[in-house]
């Protein structure tokens, strides 16, 4: 039986896990929102998130956007190659509604898929 859950070790939790997927990262992005990976020696892929009070100011608008991908990121989890995922929040992406939003990261992900069967 598949888990669909978020636990601990699928997420990035230090500066250094980071700036290992910030040093020479897939990028797959549009206009709102850049989705960084680069392959981990898991087997499981993991995901790390930056959402600046630059873009968002409320805390409650960066807040929708990290559960918005934290879901996505669970539900697709399964499918997505093993690596490290790191969401970059851009500016404009306070505009996107929930629907939208959700349309945009599958196609995000569906991206690093076949980036990662590429290689």
């Amino acid at each position: 039986m598949i888990k669909l859950n978020f636990s601990r070790e699928l997420r990035l939790l230090t500066p250094a896990q980071f700036k290992y997927v910030f040093e020479q990262p897939f990028r797959a992005s549009t206009p709102e929102i850049t989705l960084l990976a680069r392959k981990n020696n898991l087997e499981h892929p993991r995901l790390g998130l930056t959402v600046a009070k630059k873009h968002l100011k409320r805390a409650h608008d960066r807040n929708r956007i990290k559960r918005l991908v934290r879901e996505s990121f669970r539900l697709s989890q399964h499918t997505l190659p093993a690596c490290d995922f790191v969401f970059v929040a851009k500016r404009g992406i306070g505009k996107l509604d929930n629907a939208t939003f959700r349309q945009t990261l599958e196609k995000l992900w569906q991206r690093h898929i076949r980036l990662a069967q590429k290689s």
